[in-house]
């Protein structure tokens, strides 16, 4: 078994000071590094005009859950698509009914009819077609997870920042927004107190998700087939959910400057077309990291642990302590309580999903990009690279990168 970093390239408060102090130097220096394009308003597309999208990489998750939300909204037009092969073009504009299909992504961005692309690809084609769709003057909804490595995701923000006249979102990580709201109004009104430290435990469980990842009751996987996300080529530094959980961690309490991680992997093989391959993607993994205020924060990601406990997270405070368990019911206690009680968290409190609805209604004009802004990308990207710089040297990492 190993820690997964062999064969790696060498690289070198609260939530409202994060927002504020954080987010702008990262924009600023993009900014300084680039010619922006003329300043003006966004090219906006009147609510009686149609926004004709096409799709790069229309995978299962494209088809079946983004276009379904992307049609609730009016005037929507899914006009092209690109896949692998022109066969794969057309059998998905088949299934969904999109009137063109190409060959290659290339010609989709020539077509100038195209108003807005959704990139659906692996992370490691994420920059380039950001980059492209964005300089053939389309919209851009990029999957997640934003790229293979925090350059990349450096280069997109660029990018998008040279093109302020378009909207440039990402596709959310997390799937901790039904919690959110209650997280953050403890944390904005002062229930703990100073935040001394956070416990987060993120397992894949053989759910229909995860079993192609996971063996049964969480055991290691071994002898399992070779997907996407083991394979480097594809995935970069991104391992298991650990992007995900930041990005979530920092609408709670804003970025961490320091990581210190251990990583292994304990399926070093898996199949691909019935071959044997080596894996170099960690199955398991524990992180040391320190929030903006000095607090600690321990996260576990496992792909290997039977018959755990589940997901669960744990905010301590001087004055307060919250529990979120595997069933994401949520749990408080002030100093002065006897022990935790359950804090209400009806469908009222909870954020749905609006990313699709989000990006329609920012190239109309009508509503700003919050979930999930390509800053956001970058932070979580630099802290999903700092995991695997710290496993590998053994040392701690600072961010920013």
């Amino acid at each position: 078994m190993s820690d997964g970093s062999d064969s790696l390239p060498k690289e070198g408060l609260n939530r409202r000071e994060f927002l504020s102090a954080s987010a702008v130097p990262i924009a600023a220096a993009a900014l300084s590094g680039s010619k922006l394009a003329a300043e003006g308003s966004r090219a906006t597309i009147p609510s009686q005009d149609v926004i004709r999208l096409g799709f790069i990489g229309a995978g299962a998750n494209v088809r079946n859950v983004m276009i379904p939300r992307l049609l609730e909204s009016p005037g929507v037009e899914l006009l092209a698509v690109a896949n692998r092969s022109l066969e794969s073009s057309q059998r998905a504009a088949d299934e969904v009914g999109i009137s063109r299909a190409y060959s290659h992504w290339e010609e989709l961005l020539r077509d100038d009819d195209v108003d807005a692309v959704v990139i659906g690809t692996w992370p490691y084609m994420h920059r380039t077609l950001t980059l492209a769709s964005l300089e053939a003057g389309k919209h851009t909804l990029c999957q997640a997870r934003m790229a293979n490595t925090a350059q990349e995701a450096r280069d997109m923000l660029e990018a998008s920042l040279r093109y302020p006249h378009l909207v440039s979102q990402l596709v959310p990580t997390s799937t901790s927004y039904a919690i959110d709201n209650v997280i953050m109004e403890h944390v904005d009104g002062g229930f703990f107190g100073e935040v001394l430290s956070v416990e987060i435990q993120r397992l894949l469980r053989d759910t229909r998700a995860t079993l192609a990842r996971t063996g049964p009751n969480g055991f290691a996987h071994v002898g399992g087939d070779l997907l996407w996300r083991h394979n480097r080529q594809y995935s970069g530094y991104n391992i298991l959910n650990i992007g995900s959980t930041m990005e979530s961690m920092i609408r709670w309490f804003g970025r961490g400057t320091r990581v210190m991680a251990m990583t292994k992997v304990h399926v070093p093989y898996r199949y691909l077309d019935g071959k044997r391959t080596s894996v170099t993607i960690p199955d398991h993994v524990d992180v040391m990291y320190e929030l903006m205020n000095g607090a600690q924060a321990h996260m576990r990601f496992s792909a290997s642990t039977g018959h755990s406990n589940g997901n669960q997270t744990w905010i301590y405070g001087t004055e307060g302590t919250l529990h979120v368990d595997e069933e994401s019911r949520i749990f408080a206690g002030r100093k002065s309580d006897s022990g935790l009680s359950e804090v209400p968290n009806g469908p009222e409190r909870r954020v749905p999903r609006i990313v699709e609805r989000q990006f329609i209604n920012a190239i109309r004009g009508t509503e700003e990009v919050t979930m999930v802004p390509f800053e956001t990308g970058v932070h979580y990207m630099e802290f999903t690279e700092a995991v695997t710089l710290s496993a590998r040297s053994g040392q701690a990492v600072y961010l920013p990168l």
